[in-house]
């Protein structure tokens, strides 16, 4: 872009940018060029996306130019949109982010859904009931918040290893005013937690296996965090593990709802189905027709 520019008189509208610059991260393997494009020029300019539709005849300035023409240099080199922009939009809230958490995903969304529906089913039979959530692996603390803002009145522990992860959980906490719903804590899973406690234990764990890693797109493989990402040989190392300490958290049928790869996704369920401490153990499908989530009632 910047050479061109140099030699072709032809101005440099929003349009043109977005057409050169979609063609250019089409060709460098983006999965989504003209979108990305679009996130990064008004982030440039500071405006919304759809703005830029009532703006193609117009020329940026200089400032604005020089932002996204850095941007997209990142870009194409594989780095993941939200983290040039510093934040995400996930169940309709936007979220800070940084290279020490997760990406949130459109995918962890069902987890809110899943649990949403089911606490409605206990609040109609016990509308005054504090119910207690367990969100582990809360990153970004993107869906203990987003539970928060659907069920005030409920008690949320965000649970993270990541003292980088749990920084950033907590400007997201103070962004979205819900310090007095959600307690942010350095956990490894639910060690400390007491036992018949819970009604709902949420988590996106890791559950890629080691060999699946290195098939992951560059833009995830080598940005957002490993120790997110990476479970162990099968990738269902960590699932069985907070599945065993959630069978004795949770109160007598309370819900275990976990992400997970379409990969292990069988696997898992029959993991819980023969543990015997479960009942309705099912899996839940995503909106591409792949097994994102799996769901158990303690027995």
């Amino acid at each position: 872009m910047s050479g061109t520019e140099a030699t072709n008189q032809e101005p440099w509208t929003i349009l043109r940018l977005l057409q050169w610059t979609t063609e250019h991260l089409k060709k460098t393997g983006s999965s989504s060029p003209r979108l990305d494009a679009e996130v990064l020029l008004a982030e440039a300019r500071k405006c919304q996306r759809i703005e830029l539709y009532t703006a193609f005849a117009e020329e940026p300035n200089e400032e604005v130019k020089s932002k996204f023409r850095e941007w997209i240099k990142r870009r194409a080199a594989g780095e993941p949109v939200a983290y040039l922009v510093g934040k995400k939009e996930f169940y309709s809230l936007t979220f800070h982010v940084a290279k020490g958490c997760l990406i949130p995903r459109g995918e962890t969304e069902h987890l809110i859904i899943e649990c949403l529906d089911r606490a409605k089913a206990i609040r109609q039979t016990e509308p005054s009931r504090r119910l207690e959530i367990a969100d582990v692996c809360t990153g970004s603390g993107c869906v203990a918040i987003t539970m928060a803002k659907h069920l005030p009145n409920a008690s949320i522990l965000a649970i993270d290893i990541s003292t980088d992860a749990l920084a950033i959980a907590q400007a997201n906490i103070d962004l979205h005013q819900v310090g007095e719903t959600v307690r942010l804590v350095q956990r490894d899973l639910l060690d400390g937690v007491d036992d018949n406690s819970l009604d709902f234990v949420l988590s996106n764990p890791p559950y890629v296996s080691e060999c699946e890693f290195s098939n992951l797109d560059k833009s995830v493989r080598s940005h957002e965090p490993k120790i997110a990402l990476v479970s162990g040989p099968s990738g269902t190392e960590i699932i069985e593990r907070l599945a065993a300490q959630s069978a004795n958290k949770l109160r007598s049928s309370g819900w275990f709802l976990c992400e997970l790869s379409p990969m292990i996704a069988n696997n898992v369920a029959e993991i819980l189905s023969s543990s015997g401490h479960w009942q309705d153990v099912g899996l839940v499908k995503d909106l591409a027709g792949l097994q994102r989530l799996v769901v158990a009632r303690k027995k």
